[in-house]
């Protein structure tokens, strides 16, 4: 009998302590449905739910310790153990935990650049596959997965290839015997016949022994800068040995016995038509990037169509006239259905991603 006494004794104490557990679990599975529900199209919505989380776990964890059956003492000193863990840890991650943090809401703030943007770090470029609290992922020319700490971005200078156009250039040293405006005229057909727009050819060094040649035009299509690059220096070598012209170094004359009037100019193959945009290896290159791309594409048009409603429902509650009215609300309905059908494929990609 006082073992059944003691056990409901137990049971009455702990009871509280299981109920504010229960009530912490089933707000924060709320508190995730709901956004996940209602904000699954929103840009960022993510990162948003993270913070969110943890901001409730840790409220939750001070209600269950309020609720706890042990003394007022004991609870007291329980609070003050979390707040001196709590402060070591601030004091201890704030260039690390608690920086990257600060740094990921200035990088959501700035927003000079989203999923699927080229950008260069540093050595490190790439496409953004992934845009985080703590950190941001981009996809590499060798489609291998770099994960770079936002407080990295936000110390560093961030390059970020406009995805209205860029532009592309390659070098070229060659000696000074050769004719300045023959060089130039190759390079621009070079350009030219890479598909670029406007192109141009400068001279950025006169070197002890060569001429160093830039030639550059403006990309619009930039998913298809690396096969674009290589395709550049492909029909630039093409052009200049077409036109007779020897890209060798200025001292191979005097490091090697030849003929008279050789030219070191390697005999063409059957083809030389550089392979079409079509068939770059960009697709399977960046194909994270891509997705992340496209999913923060709907979740734009989600965004907008949510934008559309609203301004509908202003309308409808400025007019009088009923058949406008009866329009306007058609408007609404299409919008709505159009809304929930990109929120239904935002949230299945969400949910592949995440598997």
């Amino acid at each position: 009998m006082e073992i059944l006494e003691s056990f409901l004794q137990g049971l009455k104490l702990a009871l509280p302590t299981a109920i504010a557990l229960a009530i912490v679990l089933i707000v924060l599975f709320v508190v995730r449905y709901t956004i996940d529900k209602r904000y699954a199209g929103a840009p960022g919505y993510r990162f948003r739910r993270q913070v969110i989380t943890l901001i409730l776990s840790f409220a939750g964890l001070l209600a269950i310790i309020m609720v706890l059956p042990i003394s007022d003492s004991t609870r007291g000193q329980l609070l003050g153990l979390i707040g001196i863990l709590l402060s070591a840890a601030i004091a201890l991650s704030s260039a690390t935990l608690i920086g990257n943090a600060m740094a990921g809401f200035m990088l959501r703030a700035v927003r000079n650049f989203r999923p699927g943007d080229f950008i260069q770090v540093g050595d490190h470029f790439g496409r953004v596959s992934e845009q985080g609290l703590f950190h941001v992922e981009i996809q590499t020319e060798d489609r291998d997965l770099t994960t770079m700490p936002n407080l990295y971005l936000a110390s560093n200078p961030v390059r970020v290839i406009r995805s209205t156009g860029t532009i592309i250039s390659a070098e070229v040293s060659l000696g000074y015997n050769l004719p300045r405006t023959r060089i130039r005229e190759l390079l621009l057909e070079a350009a030219q016949e890479t598909g670029l727009e406007d192109p141009f050819v400068h001279i950025p060094k006169l070197g002890d022994y060569a001429i160093t040649y830039r030639v550059a035009g403006m990309l619009s299509e930039v998913k298809h800068i690396l096969s674009v690059r290589s395709r550049l220096r492909e029909i630039m070598l093409d052009k200049l040995h077409q036109g007779g012209i020897e890209i060798v170094s200025p001292t191979f004359m005097n490091t090697r016995a030849i003929a008279e009037g050789k030219q070191f100019i390697p005999p063409m193959g059957e083809s030389s038509v550089a392979p079409a945009a079509s068939a770059a290896p960009e697709k399977m290159v960046f194909d994270k990037a891509e997705q992340a791309e496209s999913l923060e594409k709907l979740r734009e048009a989600f965004e907008s169509a949510g934008r559309e409603i609203e301004e509908i429902k202003k309308q409808r509650q400025q007019t009088d006239d009923e058949s406008i009215r009866q329009k306007l609300q058609s408007q609404q309905q299409i919008l709505e259905e159009k809304q929930k059908r990109i929120g239904d494929v935002i949230k299945w990609r969400e949910e592949r991603k995440e598997t």
